[in-house]
């Protein structure tokens, strides 16, 4: 075995590293600080549903 072999195996994992990959490369291409929207936007965050009454 491959001490220096440190291939991923863990698909969540996976997922979560492409995640902050994607969010890293989209904060150092904007301006200004980032809205929570702009990046629930990038993480794949659906929108919240109106409350009942609003």
């Amino acid at each position: 075995m491959d001490p220096f072999d440190v291939r991923l195996q863990d698909d969540e994992l996976l997922d979560e590293v492409e995640l902050t990959a994607n969010l890293i490369v989209a904060a150092n291409q904007s301006d200004a600080h980032m809205s929570l929207s702009e990046i629930d936007q990038i993480l794949g965050v659906p929108p919240p549903k109106p409350r009942e009454g609003e």
